[in-house]
């Protein structure tokens, strides 16, 4: 059942801080994602880079380059009011297929069968944060912070052997 989880390779992530009305902002979400900006609980994806929304005022990239991604950003919001972060070394990121639901529901209080094909759940596997959206049929992505990796992929992996008992 482990090969039903694997850490992903290390993705290009940006926290972007703006309030919702800062001039701009659609257009450099756009501009360093290729995406628009998701509504609450949702997530874009477009070609590989996503834009995920986290809170009212608080954004998840994902990029291919994150250096000219935060340069779109810089220059979409010159003169503006907020906050363009790498937070790349900061997460993990981990892909579950197949049983992905059944595994997730043990750990997370999310309702997998009312999960959209596009909604983004910041939430929490046992006592940890994250945050979890559908990549298919019975197939997440997870994020932690990568402090805690080693955790996460021992919960994920306990939850995924006791799906054979």
């Amino acid at each position: 059942m482990s090969n039903l989880i694997s850490q992903s390779v290390p993705l290009g992530m940006i926290t972007l801080r703006a309030k919702p009305d800062c001039a701009g902002l659609d257009g450099a979400i756009m501009a360093a994602t290729g995406c628009a900006r998701p509504n609450q609980r949702q997530i874009n994806q477009s070609g590989g880079q996503a834009a995920g929304w986290m809170s009212p005022d608080e954004y998840l990239l994902i990029v291919t380059d994150v250096g000219a991604a935060l340069a779109a950003i810089d220059k979409g919001l010159v003169g503006q009011h907020y906050l363009a972060v790498d937070v790349s070394d900061a997460r993990a990121v981990f892909d579950i297929a197949g049983k992905g639901a059944s595994v997730l529901a043990k750990l997370s209080p999310i309702d997998f069968d009312r999960l959209g094909p596009q909604e983004l759940r910041r939430t929490r596997a046992a006592q940890v944060a994250v945050a979890v959206w559908s990549t298919g049929v019975d197939s997440y992505r997870l994020i932690c912070f990568r402090s805690v990796a080693d955790y996460v992929m021992g919960l994920l992996r306990h939850s995924a052997a006791t799906d054979l008992v």
